[in-house]
């Protein structure tokens, strides 16, 4: 009997610790999408120019590195909300791109909204109801991600407009997969830091809303 109890409450403090983890992630997450939300409408309306290409790298991989790095201390929420804060800032540029180019462009990025927002409930929902185990994903996700974002850089440098629209599609494909497979990991106890939950759910979204705006721009796109 004593073992019975031992192993329900363990088995009922490991749900309670899930929980939280899961309600944290979606806070922070709620949180980190309004503020990166609010610095690339500052950088549209002020129209900032793009940091570019290296300059946006070192700047996500050195705050990815810092907000890892400090993820299990009070310093990672600064971290977290500098990196994401930085993202929308970089996407701000590429907004006020799109309503230029295009004469539908508040369209365009309002259906790639639309879309993102449609898609990360969709698969989030379909994670949470049926419970399913997508651990199996992880080491799949990682080289398909490596492998697409080698295959972006080679659409930049060498302007390969068809490489690269098949790269956004590529990226559609994979950061769905990586949603099931983080909400999956939190809900089994794979992953127990929120913030790392919220980074890896953030750059989901980030890549799901610019690969879709790319496509809608390619083939909805109005002069």
């Amino acid at each position: 009997m004593n073992q019975e109890r031992i192993i329900t409450a363990r088995s009922q403090e490991s749900v309670l610790e899930t929980n939280k983890v899961l309600r944290n992630t979606y806070m922070l997450l709620s949180m980190t999408l309004l503020f990166s939300a609010l610095t690339a409408g500052i950088s549209a309306t002020l129209n900032l120019p793009h940091p570019g290409i290296i300059i946006t790298l070192v700047g996500y991989f050195g705050l990815l590195f810092l907000t890892t790095k400090f993820r299990d201390s009070s310093l990672g929420l600064v971290f977290v909300f500098a990196l994401t804060g930085f993202m929308g800032y970089t996407l701000g540029p590429i907004i006020s791109a799109y309503l230029t180019m295009f004469s539908n462009g508040s369209e365009l990025v309002m259906m790639a909204m639309g879309g993102t927002g449609v898609i990360f409930l969709g698969l989030s929902g379909y994670a949470l109801t049926t419970r399913k185990d997508f651990s199996f994903m992880g080491a799949s996700l990682m080289i398909g991600i490596l492998v697409a974002f080698l295959a972006g850089l080679a659409a930049m440098f060498f302007n390969m407009p068809a490489l690269s629209l098949g790269v956004s599609v590529m990226f559609i494909l994979l950061m769905s997969g990586l949603i099931l497979y983080q909400t999956s990991e939190i809900i089994h106890g794979g992953e127990t830091n929120y913030i790392m939950a919220t980074v890896t759910l953030f750059v989901s979204i980030f890549n799901l809303f610019t690969s879709l705006l790319h496509l809608l721009g390619a083939f909805a796109g109005e002069d």
